[in-house]
Protein backbone atom coordinates (compact mmCIF):
# COMPACT_ATOMS: atom_id res chain seq x y z
CA UNK A 1 0.00 0.00 0.00
CA UNK A 2 3.07 2.67 0.56
CA UNK A 3 4.13 2.00 -2.76
CA UNK A 4 1.26 3.11 -4.00
CA UNK A 5 1.74 6.79 -2.30
CA UNK A 6 5.30 7.18 -2.49
CA UNK A 7 6.24 5.76 -5.85
CA UNK A 8 4.34 8.22 -7.85
CA UNK A 9 5.83 11.35 -5.91
CA UNK A 10 8.75 10.08 -5.74
CA UNK A 11 8.61 9.53 -10.04
CA UNK A 12 7.51 13.31 -10.43
CA UNK A 13 10.50 14.15 -7.86
CA UNK A 14 13.12 12.56 -9.83
CA UNK A 15 11.42 13.61 -13.21
CA UNK A 16 11.64 17.25 -11.81
CA UNK A 17 15.34 16.29 -11.17
CA UNK A 18 15.63 15.21 -14.38
CA UNK A 19 17.32 11.97 -12.66
CA UNK A 20 16.04 8.37 -12.06
CA UNK A 21 16.08 5.75 -9.67
CA UNK A 22 16.98 2.06 -9.64
CA UNK A 23 13.99 0.70 -7.53
CA UNK A 24 12.00 1.54 -4.32
CA UNK A 25 11.74 -0.54 -0.88
CA UNK A 26 9.25 -0.21 1.29
CA UNK A 27 9.90 -1.28 4.81
CA UNK A 28 9.54 -0.67 8.71
CA UNK A 29 13.02 1.14 9.38
CA UNK A 30 14.00 1.46 13.18
CA UNK A 31 16.16 4.34 12.84
CA UNK A 32 15.69 6.00 9.20
CA UNK A 33 12.74 7.87 7.59
CA UNK A 34 14.46 7.18 4.42
CA UNK A 35 17.82 6.84 1.92
CA UNK A 36 18.91 6.51 -1.03
CA UNK A 37 22.47 4.45 -2.06
CA UNK A 38 24.95 6.05 -4.30
CA UNK A 39 23.64 3.12 -7.14
CA UNK A 40 19.86 4.96 -6.94
CA UNK A 41 17.95 2.23 -4.16
CA UNK A 42 15.73 4.21 -2.70
CA UNK A 43 14.41 2.94 1.14
CA UNK A 44 11.30 4.67 2.54
CA UNK A 45 9.69 4.15 6.16
CA UNK A 46 6.22 3.12 5.88
CA UNK A 47 5.44 5.16 9.12
CA UNK A 48 5.89 7.92 6.70
CA UNK A 49 2.24 7.44 5.81
CA UNK A 50 1.02 8.14 9.35
CA UNK A 51 2.60 11.47 9.02
CA UNK A 52 0.59 14.60 7.40
CA UNK A 53 1.57 14.77 3.66
CA UNK A 54 3.22 17.90 3.41
CA UNK A 55 6.37 15.47 5.54
CA UNK A 56 5.94 12.51 3.34
CA UNK A 57 6.41 14.89 0.37
CA UNK A 58 9.82 16.59 2.42
CA UNK A 59 11.21 13.04 3.25
CA UNK A 60 10.49 11.95 -0.95
CA UNK A 61 12.10 15.15 -2.01
CA UNK A 62 14.67 15.00 0.30
CA UNK A 63 15.60 11.43 -0.62
CA UNK A 64 15.30 12.18 -4.45
CA UNK A 65 18.02 15.14 -4.07
CA UNK A 66 20.54 12.74 -2.36
CA UNK A 67 20.32 11.44 -6.67
CA UNK A 68 22.38 14.79 -7.24
CA UNK A 69 24.23 15.35 -4.08
CA UNK A 70 24.61 11.93 -2.11
CA UNK A 71 26.23 14.81 1.28
CA UNK A 72 24.50 17.03 3.24
CA UNK A 73 25.87 19.77 2.52
CA UNK A 74 25.02 23.45 1.84
CA UNK A 75 24.53 22.61 -2.17
CA UNK A 76 22.35 19.87 -1.13
CA UNK A 77 20.34 21.62 1.06
CA UNK A 78 19.93 24.22 -1.55
CA UNK A 79 18.82 21.86 -4.04
CA UNK A 80 16.17 20.34 -1.11
CA UNK A 81 14.70 24.36 -0.67
CA UNK A 82 14.57 24.90 -4.20
CA UNK A 83 12.04 21.76 -4.49
CA UNK A 84 10.90 22.57 -0.57
CA UNK A 85 10.82 25.64 0.70
CA UNK A 86 8.98 24.87 3.92
CA UNK A 87 11.16 21.77 4.54
CA UNK A 88 12.92 23.06 7.88
CA UNK A 89 8.80 22.87 9.27
CA UNK A 90 8.32 19.45 7.84
CA UNK A 91 12.13 18.12 9.32
CA UNK A 92 11.11 19.70 12.87
CA UNK A 93 7.56 17.93 12.81
CA UNK A 94 9.30 14.88 12.07
CA UNK A 95 11.94 15.14 14.61
CA UNK A 96 8.91 16.66 17.24
CA UNK A 97 6.04 13.66 16.22
CA UNK A 98 8.20 10.87 15.27
CA UNK A 99 7.20 8.87 18.32
CA UNK A 100 3.83 9.29 18.08
CA UNK A 101 3.65 7.53 14.18
CA UNK A 102 2.88 4.37 15.72
CA UNK A 103 -0.32 2.03 14.69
Amino acid sequence: MAKIEVVPRLDAAVAELGTGYKSVRIAGQRTRWGSCTSAGVMSFNWRLLLAPERVLDYVIWHEACHLLVLDHSQKYWALVETHVPEYREASKWLRKNAATLVL
